[in-house]
């Protein structure tokens, strides 16, 4: 627990307010953030909802980190991060993206640390109380100011979005689908749900994600492995057919040769 929390008598350890970090020097400012746990406990935690809830945020990271990958876009995308805002009780969201920051891996966001608050967070819904999604959290990071929450309720099947419509709001506006799908500002990408899945459109073109994309790899390989078999056929076919055409002539130029008068 760090210092700051224990002077305040809290149980859950917290980063110091913004003033109290702007009055500190650089080695206080790193005593502070080692101090701060990379973990949350069990407490603070939803109960595990299993393989659903799981495969939702890892099969998201996943097309999220190719699609930024291929745009050479420095991006960090984190799932279950201990997410420290100034003098705020910590959390740690299934999903968030903050953009333009280095890509390297953390241990917790420290947001008076990096300099820069979370850009994008979603949380994925399977069962129990929706309470703590779909009400508590839609005001909590809009009052941090998070600028776009999405949540993912699987077990309805339901995407929904809520935006800070300019930086100064403090209140969520919520998102309306257009076409059945839901654009987000924040990641220029649209999303909406397809067969019990969460899947997002760059314009026209689907993300998909590294096994999905393997897949594609193994099949375009096996096809070209095929086509290589059928064009290494006909060559050889081809150069079947060519030599018995040179037999053939080279016959009937013997048959000539023995009709000539000597």
């Amino acid at each position: 627990m760090g210092r700051h929390a224990k002077e305040r008598g809290e149980a859950f350890p917290r980063a110091p307010t913004q003033a109290e970090w702007d009055a500190m020097g650089p080695e206080e400012r790193a005593r502070v953030v080692e101090s701060l746990p990379d973990e949350v406990t069990d407490a603070e935690l939803a109960m595990p909802e299993g393989d659903l809830h799981f495969a939702a945020k890892v099969e998201t990271r996943d097309a999220l980190l190719g699609y930024f990958a291929r745009q050479k876009r420095d991006v960090y995308i984190g799932s279950e991060l201990p997410i420290y805002y100034p003098g705020e009780r910590r959390f740690a969201p299934d999903l968030l993206v903050v953009l333009d920051v280095p890509s390297h891996k953390r241990g917790k966001w420290v947001v008076s640390h990096e300099g820069k608050g979370l850009d994008w967070v979603m949380e994925v819904h399977v069962g129990g109380d929706r309470k703590k999604d779909a009400e508590f959290n839609v005001k909590r990071y809009a009052r941090l100011g998070i600028p776009e929450y999405f949540i993912f309720d699987r077990s309805r099947e339901e995407l929904l979005g809520y935006r800070l419509e300019t930086p100064g709001d403090r209140e969520y506006t919520r998102m309306k689908p257009r076409r059945g799908r839901f654009y987000s500002e924040v990641l220029g990408l649209e999303l909406a749900v397809e067969d019990d899945k969460l899947r997002m459109w760059a314009g026209q073109e689907l993300l998909l994600e590294s096994t999905e994309l393997l897949e594609i790899e193994r099949r375009r390989a096996e096809e070209l492995e095929a086509r290589l078999k059928i064009e290494s056929r006909l060559r050889r076919d081809e150069a079947r057919r060519r030599k018995e055409l040179e037999q053939r002539l080279a016959e009937l130029q013997a048959q000539l040769a023995q009709r000539r008068p000597h």
